[in-house]
């Protein structure tokens, strides 16, 4: 998480100092206009680069994944960086927009524009100063167009489905506002650094607006394949699938998820894979859990033999580090990352020493005894705790059964908010921070 909160600092301190390299939030003299004058200025500079920065992650980049930990935390800064974009723009609006209804309402008196001085304006210029009109009223329309789409992806009950196909038009509220920056921005800027920055901003922001709605997005790690297997475990509600891929699968490391799209109306889901790769077979596994309206007609839904469309793999939760032990919890559906990952040392020979952690409030014999059967065959040591059984699980039960968790890492994926718990217990208790690991699997 470290990577992604100082990228999210940058995003705003990079920009904010060139800017001030360049100009000044306090003018002379300092009056509510000539202040409002420079703050338009700021920040829509600080808003178009955090939404240029925003759209470039929304590429799935497979370069940037091992800067920022993951594609799952890449989203989370998309998040963040979005939910910066709307407060900073709607202060942007507001002393655009709030300054006019206050000059209208008789609260404020704004001073005499200044006599024209005759000056000859360059092609450039001159074309820009042409297009203020337009460019103030296509940005203004284009900020309540992304303020409705932002808050949408922010509703979680708002269907997945209705959100993958409107998420993608902020990628032209986006364009529009890109429009709205390069003629709006002061021509001063544009030979200076904070207007390099900008401009390269705004092209790779434009890049990634186009390539968005052209469905370009992830275009070169997709792969098709076919359902050859179905297994539903009805006692946890969750339904396995297994995929036959074609060739142009690349591999993929325990721990990391792909997007599967079976449904083109529905779009792509992302799950975890639940299978080592075995280039002979050619075959990913997939876990989905009934939680939602989509994985809850999954078993109506798939039949054996239907075509998928399979793209990734994503993400950096690879259990990979220096420590002699382990200690995974996979908490609910959180359990699909170990599975693949004892696959794979069933496999392969692997000394390190491993405990897993499996609390559920759900039970089913027959995935139970696979699982079972998975960990005796990885040399995996398993700890079920069924939550109406056994009770809940929590860092004095983890260390008590694991009593040399001092010199182990700990992998977690499961509920978001058990992971920050436990992490903060374990730290409390003296784990370094960097040696506890959380997927932060969600996708909105």
């Amino acid at each position: 998480m470290k990577r992604i909160h100082l990228a999210f600092i940058a995003s705003f301190l990079l920009p904010t100092a060139l800017w001030l390299a360049a100009d000044t939030l306090l003018p002379e003299p300092f009056t509510y206009f000539s202040f409002r004058s420079v703050f338009m200025q700021y920040s829509g500079v600080i808003a178009i680069a955090v939404m240029s920065v925003a759209m470039l992650l929304a590429l799935r980049s497979k370069w940037l994944e091992p800067l920022m930990g993951g594609l799952d935390r890449m989203y989370r800064l998309h998040k963040w960086l979005g939910i910066a974009a709307l407060v900073v723009t709607i202060l942007h609006w507001w002393w655009a927009t709030g300054t006019k209804w206050m000059v209208g309402w008789g609260w404020l008196v704004r001073p005499a524009r200044k006599p024209g001085g005759g000056e000859q304006l360059g092609a450039v210029e001159g074309w820009l100063r042409s297009q203020r009109d337009m460019a103030e009223s296509v940005g203004e329309w284009a900020f309540y167009a992304a303020v409705v789409l932002i808050v949408l992806a922010l509703v979680k009950r708002f269907p997945y489905h209705w959100f993958v196909r409107t998420h993608k038009w902020i990628a032209v509220a986006y364009l529009a506002l890109a429009y709205h920056t390069v003629v709006l921005t002061k021509i001063a800027y544009w030979s200076q650094p904070i207007g390099w920055l900008l401009a390269a901003l705004l092209i790779g922001g434009s890049v990634a607006a186009v390539l968005t709605l052209t469905g370009r997005i992830g275009a070169d790690r997709k792969v098709q394949g076919r359902i050859v297997a179905l297994t539903e475990y009805p006692g946890v509600h969750v339904l396995e699938a297994a995929i036959e891929v074609e060739d142009g699968w690349r591999g993929h490391a325990p721990g990391q998820f792909a997007f599967v799209t079976s449904d083109m109306r529905e779009g792509a889901h992302p799950y975890t894979i639940a299978s080592a790769w075995n280039p002979a077979e050619r075959r990913l596994v997939f876990i989905a859990k009934a939680l939602g309206d989509h994985t809850r007609r999954l078993r109506e839904t798939l039949k054996i033999g239907m075509p998928v469309t399979v793209e990734g793999p994503y993400g950096c939760f690879d259990f990979e580090d220096a420590q002699p032990r382990q200690i995974w919890v996979g908490a609910g559906i959180g359990i699909t990352p170990f599975i693949a990952r004892m696959k794979q040392r069933a496999a392969t020979a692997d000394a390190r020493l491993v405990d897993l952690f499996h609390p559920t409030a759900d039970f089913d014999q027959n995935a139970i005894d696979r699982l079972t059967a998975d960990a005796a065959a990885a040399g995996v040591r398993l700890h079920l705790l069924v939550d109406a059984r056994d009770g809940r699980l929590n860092g004095e039960r983890i260390r008590a059964a694991a009593p040399e968790w001092q010199s182990a890492s700990i992998w977690f994926c499961g509920p978001p908010g058990f992971g920050q718990a436990l992490r903060a217990d374990f730290v409390a208790h003296g784990l370094p921070p960097d040696r506890f690991h959380q997927e932060l699997f969600e996708m909105r």
